[in-house]
Formats: C-alpha cells, sequence, structure tokens
C-alpha cells in the first residue's frame, strides 16, 4: 500500500500520517513515514524524543554531490538526474516504535521548468520508496503534488486529502484535485478532520462534492495535550486509533475495488 496525504497547512494531516502508520504497524504491517513536508514535524508527532539529531536528506550535500554529482551551489555544472538511491532508506532510516521514518526535506521548485541536483536526488529517492519497496509507505506532503512525478502515480494506490470544517480547508482539496488530475492520480480520497458535530460533517460532505470520504476524525483534546507533553499524537487516545483503524478499513476497501 502506498498512500500520500496532503492538505492546507494546520488541518491535521500529520497527525493523521503518524496515527495511521501506528495502526498499520499494529496490523503488523512493515511501515515506512516519509515526512516530505518543508515544515517537518512528523517526527515529532510519532513521538520521537531526540528530534535535534534528525537532518532532513535535503540538506545532506555531501551526500547529494556524491550521487548526483553536483549542487544547486554550483550553478550550470551537469549532474545526474537518476542517481542511485536503492541502499538509502536502510541508511537513512530512523527506526521509532516498529515504524521507519525518512525526513525528506523541502523539494525545491526549479525556476524556469530547470531542476536542481537536491530536487533530483529526492524526487528518484521518493519513487524509489513508491515503486519498488513492498513496505506501506505513507507520505506526508504539504498542499499539492509536487512530490509525486507521473512515473510514481501508477504505484500510489491512494492520495488523501485532509479536510477540516471551513470553505479554506475544502477549496484546498479541489486545487489538490485539479493537481492530481492533471498528472493522472485518479485514486483521490478525503479524511474530515476537527469535526464536533454533525452539522461539522454535513458541511465537509457537501463542500466535497462527490470526492469520496473515507471518514471522521473527532475534535480531540488530547491531540493538543500530546503536543503539549511531547508525547505521540496518538498516544492514550482510543478515540483516535479507534476512528483511524476505521478509515483504514474502509481505505482498503476501496482499493480493493479499484
Amino acid at each position: 500500500m502506498k498512500i500520500a496525504v496532503s492538505g492546507k497547512g494546520g488541518v491535521g494531516k500529520t497527525t493523521f500520517v503518524a496515527t495511521l502508520a501506528k495502526v498499520f504497524a499494529e496490523n503488523g504491517k512493515k511501515v515506512i513515514a516519509i515526512d516530505a513536508d518543508p515544515v517537518s514535524n512528523l517526527a515529532v508527532t510519532m513521538g520521537i524524543k531526540n528530534i535535534s539529531g534528525i537532518v532532513p536528506i535535503s540538506q545532506m550535500k555531501d551526500l547529494i554531490k556524491e550521487r548526483t554529482g553536483s549542487t544547486s551551489e554550483e550553478y550550470g555544472k551537469f549532474f545526474q538526474l537518476n542517481p542511485t538511491v536503492s541502499d538509502l532508506p536502510e541508511k537513512l532510516s530512523l527506526e521509532h516504535d516498529g515504524i521507519k521514518l525518512m525526513v525528506l526535506g523541502a523539494i525545491k521548485r526549479g525556476g524556469g521548468g530547470c531542476a536542481c541536483p537536491e530536487s533530483a536526488f529526492l524526487r528518484t529517492l521518493l519513487s524509489h520508496l513508491i515503486v519498488h519497496r513492498d513496505e506501506v509507505v505513507i507520505v506526508d506532503m504539504e498542499a499539492g503534488v509536487e512530490h509525486l512525478g507521473r512515473a510514481t502515480v501508477k504505484s500510489v494506490n491512494a492520495l488523501i486529502v485532509i479536510v477540516e470544517p471551513g470553505s479554506k480547508s475544502i477549496q484546498t482539496a479541489f486545487q489538490v484535485k485539479k493537481l492530481a488530475d492533471d498528472i493522472g492520480l485518479k485514486a483521490l480520497y478525503a479524511v474530515g478532520n476537527k469535526v464536533s458535530s454533525q452539522e461539522h460533517k454535513e458541511l465537509i460532505e457537501k463542500g466535497l462534492n462527490g470526492i469520496p470520504l473515507l471518514g471522521f476524525i473527532s475534535l480531540n483534546n488530547k491531540i493538543f495535550e500530546s503536543d503539549i507533553t511531547g508525547n505521540a499524537a496518538f498516544s492514550e487516545n482510543t478515540q483516535l486509533l479507534s476512528e483511524v483503524r476505521e478509515i483504514k478499513k474502509r481505505l482498503e476497501e476501496c482499493v480493493q475495488e479499484k
């Protein structure tokens, strides 16, 4: 199962990614969680305490130069568009609570259609993880699909957009849908988050106008408390785990129906 998760900033997608990874792992699945959001919070959301030593792969200049032959600082120099990356998931992942974590960092957008070595390197690594690995791979992305090239789309089982009650979040879902359509990614689903009433559910269902909903996650004070204490978002949070288990079940049903 290869899953990408997107959504407007602040809607709770990182909490969902961490909890979904936990739910897959508790069923005995091998899981790699990928933090591909420029604002990297997945490690702390998973409950990893010592995050100061985590260096995003995009900042590993020596490694990128070794594999591509250049860095963005060496303007105009030729570089390898398809560097070797197959050995890196074992070398660069951090295992915690049965889940492997990889922090990619920001994938830069090249101006004028150009690509930089860092971008080529990270895209190749992400493509390898999605296309060639046999683990469950869950990617925490920013609000877009820039990380997903056309070559990787066929291997993505689901792009999940996290939506909270509100017009801005719903509008972002349609922006993501358009971008996904542009690269041929049709397996788009939504999850409603921070829901505290039936009215919230109806607002999201009506606003999504046909984008399939996998389920809802309730507004949950324990998630805020976990952020204060530095514990995993799902730590001692039976409601969150139960809701995400139901979403996982529905996701698996939808993927099997495709």
